[in-house]
């Protein structure tokens, strides 16, 4: 073998492990404090609050979500996807309106239906579906986790009625709306990820009627009995 080869290959060899050694310092990066911090925003401080202050078993455990989830590609979807999935959730709006609670439901069956559409695991499976919103979507996600805890809380009087009750049901569509949005954005393929309706900007779709999607919170002008909008 000549000194020549010998020299290209030890080059190679030690590209190879340049490589390896990059990719594990971004990889520790990432799971490190700093990095889960900016990964997981929100979701960061809830895990933090579920360990009773303790930052490390926190850490563990978005660290396992990430190596578990981190690889997950989001699918676009189609325009008769994204045209069912609007639909869909501007009448489960104007449902709120009679029908608070059943309005709720539907918003919850919709997130998971959404969800699984866009590559996340099966609603039907709803803690592993979560943990993989909350790598993908850590700034969203709690508002699919608020809406799914209202819609299978028991009814106390039985009744769709006023009061609190009627006001968390609001609070939580609202709140879940945010994750509806970014599921519905168009996914940047740089980034492969979702990018927000603000950077989409006027890059979202007009319908076949020549008028662009919107999606309004309001109830066509009428409150569901003891709500208040704001």
């Amino acid at each position: 073998m000549s000194t020549g080869v010998i020299i290209l290959i030890v080059i190679a060899a030690v590209a190879v492990v340049l490589g390896v050694a990059v990719l594990a310092l971004r990889a520790r990066g990432a799971r490190g404090s700093g990095g889960l911090k900016r990964r997981f925003g929100p979701e960061y401080e809830r895990a933090v609050a579920r360990h009773d202050g303790d930052t490390k078993a926190a850490e563990r455990e978005l660290g396992r979500l990430v190596e578990r989830h981190g690889a997950l590609r989001e699918r676009s979807l189609e325009p008769t996807e994204l045209e069912r999935f609007e639909a869909r959730w501007t009448a489960a709006q104007e449902h709120f309106v009679d029908s608070p609670r059943e309005a709720v439901a539907e918003a919850d069956r919709l997130l998971a239906d959404l969800a699984r559409a866009r590559g996340f695991p099966d609603g039907a499976q709803y803690e592993e579906q979560l943990a993989a919103l909350s790598v993908h979507h850590a700034d969203h996600v709690q508002g699919y986790r608020r809406v799914h805890r209202v819609a299978h809380a028991r009814v106390g009087d039985g009744r769709d009625g006023g009061g609190s009750g009627t006001e968390e049901m609001r609070e939580a569509m609202i709140e879940a709306r945010a994750l509806f949005e970014d599921l519905t954005a168009p996914v940047d393929r740089h980034r492969g990820a979702p990018e927000s309706r603000r950077d989409a900007g006027e890059r979202t779709p007009a319908r076949s009627d020549g008028h662009r999607r919107h999606l309004p919170w309001a109830f066509t002008g009428r409150h569901a009995k003891g709500s208040r909008l704001t």
